[in-house]
């Protein structure tokens, strides 16, 4: 499973080691703006990671150092957003990937140096983590541009830092530091810049050594823990619950643990 994928996209990179995938946003010299061809190409990646078991975690960044991802490639919209019907397929792809990244049945984290800005923020709250570099900065400019911005990206949004910050992001318009971003609860963790890549690779790492299935259902209760009383698909997490505890990964668990060994985890 090691090493580079073929994406469809030079400026879309994929790797798989160690039971981490990482999808990488490789348009530094636009500060990783995102065109409709990477959209496509961040289609067939996070696919392949989602039907890949050896994959246990995903990892998405930008390269360069200047920026996670910054949003729209403005100089694209006029070749691939200038009509209605170009708005139109525009935004059914890259709500594509958002709802792949969103279900992704795999723990997912943002690790963000630089920029996260408008589209990168809304790519960063669709993953399950964010960490970031001390130097990072975020902010939705829409309200700035004029722009509407629809309800599944705002939940997201609220779902990460609450009503009163999701609106506080919005309205004024603002960038915000790193610092601010943890206070909000819009990241996990703020590092050191040049530790940024070796504490992602640990905790990614760490994910990766637990067991799958413990660690999918979560992710699945805990957005079934989010809605309302009553919507919630209890029996779903309740058969989440058993398949744990008829997994051969528990038995190996309870041994490990006796054992006083690391476990090694099958996700069956």
């Amino acid at each position: 499973m090691d090493g580079m994928m073929v994406t469809g996209s030079e400026k879309m990179l994929a790797r798989k080691a160690d039971g981490i995938g990482w999808m990488i946003f490789n348009n530094p010299e636009r500060h990783n703006a995102v065109s409709m061809e990477m959209w496509q190409a961040a289609e067939r990646i996070l696919t392949d990671f989602t039907n890949d078991d050896a994959v246990r975690v995903v990892v998405v960044t930008g390269a360069g150092g200047r920026a996670f991802v910054s949003g729209a490639d403005i100089s694209k919209f006029e070749s691939e957003r200038a009509s209605e019907e170009a708005v139109n397929a525009y935004q059914v792809q890259t709500k594509k990937v958002y709802d792949l990244l969103a279900d992704l049945p795999k723990p997912t984290i943002a690790m963000i140096q630089g920029h996260c800005i408008g589209g990168g923020t809304a790519l960063a709250v669709t993953c399950d983590l964010r960490i970031c570099g001390q130097t990072a900065s975020f902010g939705v400019p829409a309200a700035k541009l004029g722009l509407g911005y629809p309800i599944e990206g705002i939940r997201r949004l609220v779902d990460v830092v609450g009503p009163s910050f999701a609106k506080e992001i919005f309205f004024t318009a603002k960038k915000w530091g790193a610092e601010d971003a943890r206070i909000m609860g819009l990241v996990n963790r703020v590092v050191p810049n040049e530790e940024l890549e070796a504490f992602v690779l640990d905790y990614a790492k760490t994910i990766a050594g637990n067991a799958p299935l413990t660690v999918g259902s979560v992710k699945v209760i805990v957005r079934e823990a989010l809605k309302d009383r009553g919507a919630a698909d209890e029996a779903l997490c309740d058969k989440l619950v058993k398949a744990c505890f008829a997994s051969e990964d528990y038995i190996e668990g309870r041994r490990a643990f006796m054992e006083k060994r690391p476990p090694q985890f099958k996700g069956r």
